[in-house]
């Protein structure tokens, strides 16, 4: 049974504000996609990788993921995050045992918890990577001023991997398109779905590089990394 990865990079980088999509901005000399595919090529658990990534750049993308030998196909992302995470999950062949999510722009996750999150995936079903929320939280209207503060008791900060038996996101994928339901992470479809989803310990270092001060800390890490 085979464990698979769909890396989920057809982001346009709007928030970043940069020319060149953020997966494809270079940090520390190769492109922030490349990082990503590095991790997932060294986790001994997984056996392929599907790259979901703009049309037009596909074939760049093709040239640059042959160093990654793991990498099955690199597929059109769709108009939404979900619909390109399905199309990379519509890749797969049907007996494929488990699901691994991760998004392209997180570059520091590590072997350890890709392992982990396959664990989980395969004793409980679902389960996605995430942090205990340390700050304060706020609720703020539409004005921008504070209605009251929010209890952080319980709230944790969700990252990816996210990982599932591949029958149970198939099954999520399917009662979504039945209800026309859009959800922001993979994990929400779980929710939607009424499956149960298991939470394991994400990290701090693994931040999605989404805007540029995300690539000036992202720079600091991989120096700091380097230094073992």
């Amino acid at each position: 049974m085979t464990i698979a990865a769909i890396i989920p990079a057809a982001g346009q980088g709007v928030r970043m504000g940069t020319q060149i999509p953020k997966q494809f901005l270079a940090l520390s000399g190769k492109p922030i996609l490349q990082h990503t595919l590095d991790v997932f090529q060294r986790c001994a658990a997984v056996d392929e990788i599907i790259v979901v990534v703009p049309a037009n750049e596909m074939e760049a993308v093709r040239d640059f993921a042959t160093s990654a030998s793991k990498v099955k196909q690199v597929v059109a992302g769709g108009e939404q995050r979900q619909d390109s995470v399905r199309h990379g999950f519509e890749a797969l062949d049907a007996d494929t045992e488990i699901v691994v999510v991760h998004d392209g722009v997180r570059p520091f996750v590590t072997p350890e918890m890709i392992e982990a999150s396959i664990h989980a995936a395969r004793e409980e079903g679902a389960a996605i990577a995430a942090i205990p929320l340390s700050d304060t939280v706020k609720k703020v209207d539409k004005e921008q001023f504070v209605e009251r503060t929010v209890d952080r008791d319980g709230l944790w900060r969700v990252q990816t991997p996210q990982t599932f038996r591949y029958a149970v996101l198939k099954e999520a994928y399917a009662r979504a398109a039945a209800d026309a339901y859009y959800g922001t992470d993979e994990g929400t479809l779980i929710e939607h779905l009424g499956r149960p989803l298991k939470v394991i310990p994400g990290s701090e270092l693994n931040i999605k590089i989404t805007r540029a001060e995300d690539l000036i800390l992202g720079e600091k890490i991989a120096e700091l990394l380097a230094r073992g």
